[in-house]
């Protein structure tokens, strides 16, 4: 049986990057001038390429960005499309905050609203003609482009759409499998589960990120929801975006068993709802913070679908602050729709296939096996500027990685500093062999890094 952090890695250990601004920060900025290739290793989810994205409002108009995505699991990719298009939709189609709360809800929570359900019953029709139809997918949407692919892939990218258009429920019981998972890890403390997450809580989380709040921690350990958005709606429908094949063994025989295969520890917390440019999210009060991952979450996904629509800085014109019945505050963010699809006041209107910049900026999806495919073939020999490897993946940084860097090359390493049950001494030796491993692939670190205190560590190709 998998362990609690999962087979599949729905959600990264550690918050968003604006990938260029990273690169102009550290990097070579004599090769960031006009075009900038990227890799991304297994980060399990699309918060990367998201706020990258939202952030292109900076560039140049002629700037060019390609970025690569490899994933462990074909179901991974077949959630970046669904995110991603979800930043894509047209005002007329979903207004700011549906945005907001449907990419959430689909991110971080096992069960979901009956119309969340329709949502996906409805893309996934589109989604299977456009994996079948490399020319509507790049009509439709241009910023995917999946002609690296092999045919297998994309056939099986397919199923896994039909599967989310099906309205069988009997097909994917998440709240079942989440119990059987939990039975799994916990064993003899299953019935004492709640100070189990006490204690994870107090004696782990807490310390590395005290903006999440407990409740809403504890909330998703036991069921597995982790954006409530609306107290007064049903989360009671399977989301069936989490669901994925493992093979497993029973009396001898393997057999592949479809179930929910991902983190049941960590929380999906981290991604979007542990930092932010808003520094009030982070105010406290008798030292304590009055805010919650989940209002931070909110305002930076709410932050990067404005940013992508409107190709403008994001700053909310009003906020209200509603106090439910634990005493947590939440942040409702009233938007104003004045003018809300023009970059300035008169301008014209900005259509998203634009604001998307299918022309210059382009996302690769790779089969699993990517990067040793990609060392083979001299398309993409000394191509990438910058590669990101997570932490579920850093095992595919091997010596010949050196030949997918461009010179001066930046990598870019998830730490373990989120991985909850991990001892200090076991994140000491992760840094320490991957330390070694990059330098192997001819890199050398470019700031020194904190295990317990840096998400990332930085290094550099030297070239040699």
């Amino acid at each position: 049986m998998v362990g609690p952090y999962g087979a599949v890695t729905w959600w990264g250990f550690s918050p968003a990057l604006d990938l260029r601004e990273e690169y102009q920060k550290l990097g070579d900025s004599s090769r960031d001038e006009g075009h900038l290739n990227i890799l991304l290793v297994g980060c399990g989810d699309c918060r990367h390429v998201l706020k990258t994205l939202a952030k292109t409002y900076k560039w140049k108009k002629d700037y060019q960005l390609h970025i690569y995505v490899v994933e462990s699991n074909l179901e991974l990719l077949a959630r970046h499309l669904l995110l991603l298009g979800i930043a894509k939709e047209s005002k007329e189609n979903l207004g700011l905050q549906e945005k907001c709360e449907l990419f959430l809800e689909l991110f971080g929570n096992s069960l979901i609203r009956p119309q969340t359900s329709e949502y996906i019953q409805d893309k996934a029709t589109h989604f299977i003609r456009m994996v079948t139809d490399l020319e509507c997918l790049g009509r439709e949407f241009p910023l995917i482009d999946m002609s690296l692919l092999k045919f297998k892939e994309r056939d099986m990218l397919e199923g896994i759409f039909k599967f989310w258009r099906s309205r069988d429920v009997k097909l994917f019981d998440i709240t079942k499998c989440w119990d059987s998972r939990l039975r799994s890890h916990l064993e003899v403390r299953y019935d004492h589960r709640n100070n189990v997450y006490d204690w994870d809580y107090n004696m782990a989380l807490h310390r590395k990120a005290p903006i999440i709040k407990f409740h809403e921690y504890k909330t998703w350990r036991d069921q597995g929801v982790a954006f409530e958005m609306r107290e007064d709606a049903s989360y009671a429908v399977a989301n069936r975006t989490l669901a994925s094949g493992l093979v497993v063994t029973k009396g001898g025989e393997k057999f592949l068993s479809r179930g929910y295969w991902g983190d049941i520890i960590n929380s999906p917390f981290f991604a979007f709802g542990i930092e932010s440019d808003e520094k009030r999210l982070f105010e406290k009060k008798n030292d304590v913070h009055v805010k919650s991952a989940r209002d931070v979450s909110v305002h930076n996904v709410t932050s990067f679908m404005f940013e992508i629509a409107n190709h403008k800085k994001y700053e909310p014109s009003k906020q209200a602050h509603i106090e439910d019945d634990e005493g947590h505050s939440r942040i409702k963010e009233i938007i104003e729709e004045v003018d809300e699809l023009q970059v300035t006041s008169g301008s014209s209107k900005i259509e998203d296939d634009v604001l998307l910049h299918g022309d210059n900026v382009k996302v690769f999806f790779l089969p699993s096996n990517g990067v040793h495919e990609l060392q083979k073939k001299n398309r993409f020999k000394e191509l990438f500027d910058l590669v990101y490897f997570s932490n579920s993946m850093v095992h595919f940084c091997t010596p010949d990685t050196r030949h997918l860097l461009s010179k001066n090359a930046m990598l870019i390493i998830e730490t373990t500093k989120y991985m909850l049950d991990l001892k200090e001494e076991q994140s000491r030796e992760y840094l320490k062999k991957v330390s070694s491993m990059v330098e192997r692939a001819g890199c050398r670190p470019l700031l020194p890094c904190d295990d317990a205190k840096d998400e990332f560590a930085y290094f550099k190709h030297t070239g040699e």
